[in-house]
């Protein structure tokens, strides 16, 4: 039997059965053609059964699926650690892989502790935001805020010391660190989007002043990107506007064919771990880091992103949006909120959806909303025409 993710398995309703995909269309079982309006959890970029994805998997697959990076390496995985360092900005040039964006995460959070230990440092005190989601292994678990994992913790929370948590305010920031800048390994954020926070926005100001005070107090600064990289914040990545010392990328690295995901540390962080001292190594090595398959997978996602320009495509997404949501409003939301390829429309009761789902589905649209939150986030190459059948549909749920 399936054991189902965020469900409670003895009333969850059956799950859509899909027989095939292609671009940004579901194929059911029973023939119906659902638009995806939130890219298999905002990864599937490109859309889906996309032939140039399919072919660098399929070459790839001819020589070998994987191997180990412990002691072994491969062509592939260098191709994409040169890439990633060509690509992204600064010097955040050494890429430690892994297989998904909560181990990956899990990956920075030690990397910034050890970094701290190597040192000789006794800090041991990591800075993150209220409504933070980084994803659901333990220590990501700890850093998030999201009142849906507390239960893990205990009713009090009194299992997550040594962990901060703050408003997107520079006031607040400021205050975490005159209080406890000296006593801070790293502050970690999903930069400009919380997602599965409930898609909240904030101002590029606030990490500004978050770079200027993790460089005056020594913390290393963390950019959570699983969600926010590639484009989806109107940004190629929202480290070309903020440098961090670490960031981590997931979902839209593979364009949402394979679980891979990378934690990128400049060269400072990286130079940390280098001694004749055998107990600095980086003493961390996820199976399936380095997949074969996922970097070639994620080569060709890169290369379509450049060729296809679509950061045109995403403001051309942001573009319809505005205008669709122009001058739309109900007493039952309480914002609505747009920033690149995401549109979100926040309630003031949660009970104000239920029943939207079935609403989309019978109308052509997959949609998945939680707690008070309706979004999409598309494929980015979503013609208007389906962008616009995704927001009337939004829409007239309000209007019925």
């Amino acid at each position: 039997m399936i054991w189902y993710p965020y469900a409670q398995m003895k009333t969850l309703d059956a799950p859509i059965k899909i027989k095939n995909a292609k671009g940004v269309h579901l194929y059911t079982e029973d023939g119906r053609d659902l638009i995806d309006s939130v890219s298999s959890w905002w990864s599937v970029i490109h859309g889906y059964n996309h032939p140039e994805i399919n072919k660098a998997i399929t070459d790839q697959l001819g020589n070998f699926s994987h191997i180990m990076l412990g002691g072994l390496t491969h062509e592939p995985v260098q191709r994409l650690s040169d890439k990633l360092a060509s690509w992204l900005p600064g010097d955040l040039d050494y890429c430690f892989f892994s297989d998904s964006g909560s181990v990956a995460v899990e990956v920075a959070l030690k990397m910034a502790l050890q970094f701290n230990t190597n040192r000789g440092s006794s800090r041991d005190t990591i800075l993150a935001l209220e409504h933070a989601y980084h994803g659901d292994t333990f220590k990501a678990m700890e850093v998030g805020d999201d009142e849906d994992y507390h239960f893990a913790f205990g009713a009090s929370n009194e299992k997550k010391r040594g962990v901060i948590h703050i408003p997107t305010e520079i006031a607040a920031l400021e205050k975490a660190f005159d209080e406890f800048g000296d006593k801070l390994t790293c502050f970690i954020v999903e930069p400009l989007l919380q997602g599965a926070g409930g898609m909240r926005m904030y101002d590029v100001s606030f990490l500004k002043r978050a770079r200027e005070l993790c460089d005056k107090y020594d913390a290393l600064l963390i950019f959570d990107e699983v969600a926010t990289g590639f484009g989806r914040t109107g940004n190629r990545f929202v480290a070309d506007l903020v440098l961090p010392d670490i960031i981590v990328l997931g979902k839209a690295l593979t364009g949402g064919y394979i679980g891979h995901a990378v934690t990128v540390a400049n060269k400072r962080v990286y130079e940390g771990f280098l001694s004749d001292d055998p107990t600095h190594a980086f003493m961390h090595g996820p199976t399936f880091m380095g997949n074969a398959l996922a970097c070639c997978a994620a080569l060709k996602s890169i290369e379509l992103f450049e060729r296809e320009n679509y950061m045109e495509k995403i403001k051309n997404i942001e573009r319809i949006a505005r205008r669709e949501m122009q001058g739309f409003s109900d007493e039952r939301i309480s914002e609505i909120r747009i920033m690149g390829g995401c549109v979100c429309i926040e309630v003031k009761d949660d009970a104000v959806l239920d029943g939207f789902k079935r609403f989309s589905f019978e109308r052509g649209v997959f949609c998945r909303t939680f707690l008070k939150y309706m979004y999409t986030m598309p494929p980015y190459i979503i013609t208007e025409t389906e962008l616009v059948k995704i927001l009337d549909t939004m829409k007239a749920w309000f209007e019925r």
